[in-house]
């Protein structure tokens, strides 16, 4: 089998430390150089500092509705990771190319960008519209603005958006919505023999965890149930819990992280209300009977709308022939697919290379095999596009 064309472009996206805590200006100032290098023009949407920043390019007619291929440029950290090699330099061995971000999404990313000499090489009839957003890892930050730039990027509002993560080139038309939160619980301090005077603000943090937990229960016993889920109904999860500074000081101070991932038909803002009101309409009068002061604060960490696609839909059955399948299928994970729905009123889909078991790990790779099947999806669209 020949290389994927990809590669080359691979190895420099790659070679950028896109870890979400840095800037990924560099890399867009690469992206960008590379797409006017071929006469494509680019717009920026970027953040108030102008180092974090999303692209986006149109080839073909702007002011015909057309199709928005999907990518964020940032990965997850490779810290305490046991890689076995350079996580920002790319290795190919064995048909698989390593790296940090080579399956998610980096790989996509590289694909699209490897074919845009295809897009221009005939006249489009629909255009093809290029997204790279950053800080898609830290609550799809950056795809925000720019779905907000969408009416003065777009001569006219777009039929659907591909979102290249990976699916192993399947066609993902549903995954669940998300909400998380960090709770912070305000007690008052007393020395632990006199513990009965004040707040331990461990204590009633843990009891709220219980009731998450117990919430979390009822959504795995009552449902509703998807069984094209792969977790097939909606879950509860508290990720940290933190408190206390020593055994004899009755603690201050806790806070914990915690998340709903709910199926689409669930209605999500409504179990965020039944967390807070157990904290604020049974914990806190309880609290406060001991210590005025007492409190429960809430932070929402992340906010990520579902993607909901009918089988029988128009993107639906054009991904399906692009991707040369029949099936489809329903992930737990989110992508910046619900806010284009959402936000942005475009039907999305998800179909993209690589496997998500092997995305945020070390030693991370996409398989040749994907970009390759990527470029033909990528191929057929093009000829889409033509008419």
């Amino acid at each position: 089998m020949s290389q994927p064309r990809c590669l080359p472009i691979l190895e420099a996206l790659v070679g950028f430390d896109t870890v979400s805590r840095n800037p990924n200006r560099p890399l867009a100032d690469w992206v960008e150089a590379y797409l006017r290098g071929q006469g494509v023009a680019v717009h920026r949407v970027a953040d108030e500092t102008g180092q974090w920043v999303n692209l986006f390019a149109t080839i073909g007619p702007a002011d015909v509705p057309g199709f928005v291929l999907s990518g964020h440029t940032d990965t997850v950290p490779v810290d305490g990771q046991p890689w076995s090699a350079d996580p920002f330099r790319l290795r190919v061995e064995g048909g698989r190319a390593f790296g940090r971000g080579t399956c998610d999404m980096k790989g996509f990313d590289a694909c699209v960008l490897a074919m845009v000499p295809a897009m221009l090489e005939k006249p489009l009839a629909r255009p093809i519209h290029i997204a790279l957003s950053f800080d898609e890892e830290v609550g799809c930050k950056g795809v925000r603005l720019l779905i907000a730039a969408l009416d003065r990027l777009c001569g006219a509002k777009p039929l659907g958006v591909i979102v290249g993560e990976p699916t192993g080139m399947e066609v993902v038309i549903a995954h669940k919505g998300k909400e998380s939160y960090r709770t912070s619980v305000i007690g008052t301090p007393a020395h632990s023999s006199l513990a009965p005077t004040a707040v331990n603000a461990v204590e009633w943090a843990a009891e709220l965890v219980v009731a998450i937990r117990d919430i979390g229960r009822r959504l795995a016993r009552e449902g509703p149930f998807d069984p094209l889920f792969d977790v097939p109904h909606s879950t509860a999860h508290v990720g940290q819990l933190h408190g206390g500074t020593t055994l004899n000081i009755v603690p201050e101070l806790a806070w914990f992280d915690w998340e709903f991932r709910t199926l689409p038909e669930v209605d999500l803002p409504a179990l965020v209300a039944e967390v807070k009101a157990h904290a604020c309409e049974r914990m806190l009068p309880a609290m406060r009977a001991i210590a005025a002061a007492a409190d429960i604060r809430f932070e929402q960490l992340t906010e990520l709308p579902p993607v909901d696609i009918a089988p029988d839909h128009e993107l639906t059955a054009l991904a399906k022939a692009l991707a040369g399948r029949n099936g489809h299928k329903k992930v737990a994970y989110g992508t910046e697919g619900g806010l284009f729905r959402r936000d942005g009123g475009i039907p999305a889909i998800v179909c993209g290379p690589g496997n998500i078991e092997q995305a945020h790990k070390p030693d991370e790779y996409v398989e040749l095999a994907q970009l390759a099947a990527c470029e033909a999806f990528l191929e057929r669209l093009i000829a889409h596009c033509r008419g």
